[in-house]
């Protein structure tokens, strides 16, 4: 039994006796057990309050003779605040302060999220994310658990990219990912990636991750001592992504629906094996069908007509494949 299935069993054994309307209706069937919970602890707020109003049985079992118990149990919210909306409201900012958040890391860099959120919290968190998590494109089979993680890495992501978030010691909120040209060119031998707050990533990750952001040049010596720090730059230029958000309006990969604000920009050729950054060579991707070029080995090459084709990576039975779309074309 959950503990608040156990509270429930107290409150109606503590108000039974004032509840001879609610106790018959529920041995005929009327009501069930959970409308009758409802109402004893309706009639507990009210002898809590005092005062000479007394507690209207009659007209919440109306009610709850007619409502089912999640539209039942919404009546009794209102009916509380008609009776005591300060206390209400104190409830209110009771819950607002008992949010709580903890992220923790596990086994293999894995992030462990333990967490509960006040009711106006969570309509909060779930208008902003359910969009999100919605299926995004042909053949997306990911679980709806899976689309929510995915939805909420998207949507910090998106925060990080647009700028919004306070600074942090002088500078805009940021990914900062350490790498050698070696790992950025996947070059056998190489070592990971290292990415702040995670564990090293693969030069797969390094790369989509280069693919649109800003480059520090940084030369050391031998013994790891910096030698030089180059101008910081950004691989696509303002100008350059204003053209292609533009052209391509969103992400290219055939039933996405992201628009350009939710997207980076990909180079075909990568740029670090002599990829342009010019319009015939990027295109827009949103995180998850970026993620799927890189890591999934899938491809976005331009066709005839400057239709965008997607191709599924070379069968290999040692390595598991990332699900993706049908191959197909979008405009």
């Amino acid at each position: 039994m959950t503990s608040g299935a156990a509270a429930d069993r107290v409150v109606v054994g503590e108000r039974v006796a004032s509840l001879s309307q609610s106790i018959d209706a529920m041995v005929s069937g009327e009501v069930g057990f959970p409308h009758l919970a409802l109402i004893a602890r309706e009639a507990e707020a009210v002898a809590e309050l005092g005062g000479d109003k007394p507690f209207d049985e009659g007209a919440l079992l109306g009610e709850a003779r007619k409502l089912t118990v999640g539209r039942f149990r919404n009546h009794c919210h209102h009916h509380r605040h008609a009776i005591d909306p300060a206390g209400y409201a104190a409830n209110e900012a009771e819950a607002c302060q008992a949010r709580a958040l903890t992220l923790k890391t596990g086994e293999g860099g894995m992030l462990w999220i333990r967490g509960v959120l006040d009711p106006e919290g969570g309509a909060i968190l779930r208008t902003a994310l359910e969009p999100l998590a919605k299926r995004n494109g042909k053949g997306d089979d990911r679980r709806f658990d899976s689309r929510m993680a995915d939805g909420l890495v998207e949507m910090a992501h998106h925060a990080l990219e647009r700028g919004s978030l306070p600074r942090k010691s002088g500078h805009r909120a940021h990914l900062q990912v350490t790498s050698t040209l070696e790992t950025l060119l996947q070059r056998c031998g190489a070592p990971a990636g290292d990415l702040e707050l995670s564990l090293p990533i693969s030069g797969a990750a390094v790369q989509r991750i280069a693919c649109d952001c800003n480059v520090t040049r940084v030369l050391l010596s031998a013994n790891s001592q910096v030698i030089d720090v180059g101008r910081t730059t950004r691989k696509i230029p303002p100008a350059t992504r204003r053209a292609l958000d533009a052209r391509d309006k969103g992400c290219r990969w055939p039933g996405c629906d992201r628009i350009a604000a939710w997207t980076s920009g990909h180079h075909m050729q990568h740029w670090s094996k002599g990829g342009a950054t010019a319009l015939p060579n990027l295109v827009l991707l949103c995180h998850r069908h970026h993620w799927l070029v890189h890591e999934g080995r899938w491809q976005i090459v331009r066709g005839e007509d400057d239709q965008f084709v997607v191709v599924p990576p070379q069968p290999d039975f040692l390595q598991h494949l990332a699900r993706g779309p049908d191959v197909g074309a979008v405009a």
